[in-house]
């Protein structure tokens, strides 16, 4: 069973096609970067997969069940989509960080957070700081730890470390990995070539190229498929 699949989606934006005919079936598991230029339709791709938006035509699948046989509530509760603009709400890290249990009534699992900051390189001292005071990276860490805390099957994740130094980069890269291993899905876009090569297993690349979009599959830095504007992950 594939956890998530595209069949053949396409998306458009003020009469531009963004994406055209793209297939993609995605293991659990599988820890995937997405690379390839501005504009080559990967941010639009994961706005797909995490439902934000509908394609003009096509269909996405969860567990081999169309998208839109869900709640998207249900969707969202599952797969999380984290961007490289973080949004913090509220007055203080911790209102953001205590959001996801408030939301699904569940008890505040307070050990868990602090051990995902210190794991993100985090001081606990901040969680009572006002988000307002907060550096880039710092907010795009604590975005990140918020979203986790759903324990979503899936991650979607774009550019999520581009305000981190190397070190605190790879922190975070280390516990993604560590949810890939126990199962979790992921799907990273990155710009960082050795951050892509670094951590994950499967690599898309995404080549606009005269309108068209030229997807290549890669795996150990070797190309193992090239199809124009479809691609499968094996």
């Amino acid at each position: 069973m594939y956890i998530l699949e595209a069949r053949n989606i396409s998306f458009e934006a003020s009469g531009k096609r963004i994406l055209e005919n793209i297939s993609a079936k995605v293991e659990k598991g599988d820890c995937i970067s997405i690379v390839g230029p501005s504009g080559s339709g990967k941010s639009t791709f994961l706005k797909l997969c995490s439902y934000l938006i509908n394609p003009a035509a096509g269909e996405l699948y969860y567990k081999e069940q169309p998208f839109s046989t869900y709640e998207p509530t249900e969707l969202r509760r599952v797969i999380s989509y984290s961007t490289q603009g973080a949004y913090l709400f509220g007055n203080t890290v911790r209102e953001n960080l205590e959001f996801p249990y408030i939301v699904n009534n569940t008890l505040i699992d307070i050990p868990w957070i602090l051990k995902t900051m210190d794991a993100f390189g985090l001081n606990e001292s901040i969680i009572n700081k006002n988000v307002a005071s907060l550096s880039g990276g710092e907010k795009q860490r604590i975005s990140l730890i918020r979203n986790l805390a759903h324990k979503p099957a899936i991650l979607l994740l774009d550019e999520v470390t581009s305000a981190l130094d190397s070190d605190s980069s790879i922190m975070v890269e280390n516990h993604i990995k560590k949810l890939a291993e126990s199962g979790t899905t992921v799907l990273w876009i990155t710009h960082d070539q050795e951050q892509s090569s670094r951590i994950f297993d499967k690599r898309m690349n995404f080549l606009n190229d005269g309108g068209y979009i030229n997807v290549y599959i890669f795996i150990d830095d070797s190309i193992v498929i090239s199809i124009d504007t479809n691609f499968y992950i094996y």
